[in-house]
């Protein structure tokens, strides 16, 4: 049974990755690209602690940890140097 899960798991994945590497190909905007490469990000994250899981090993943990801190500043200053640009002074 785990390994119906888990391979449901990866097909979904991969799709979730396919359909985000298109939303990021066709966004309209820059905003729109920083959410698509979050979302690309956190598909990334769940593939990690599948693998994690699937190998019983922990240092995928660490590196989809790794992966969500850095995503998320990066996510933070983006957004706050697009739209800052954005603003008449």
């Amino acid at each position: 049974m785990p390994d119906i899960v888990v391979l449901a798991a990866f097909g979904w994945c991969t799709l979730l990755l396919a359909a985000a590497g298109l939303v990021l190909l066709r966004a309209p905007d820059t905003l729109h690209r920083i959410l698509a490469l979050d979302v690309l990000a956190t598909i990334l994250i769940m593939v990690l602690t599948t693998l994690s899981y699937v190998h019983a090993v922990a240092y995928y943990i660490d590196a989809a940890l790794a992966l969500a801190l850095l995503s998320f500043a990066a996510t933070l200053a983006a957004t706050l140097y697009i739209t800052r640009r954005r603003q008449p002074r």
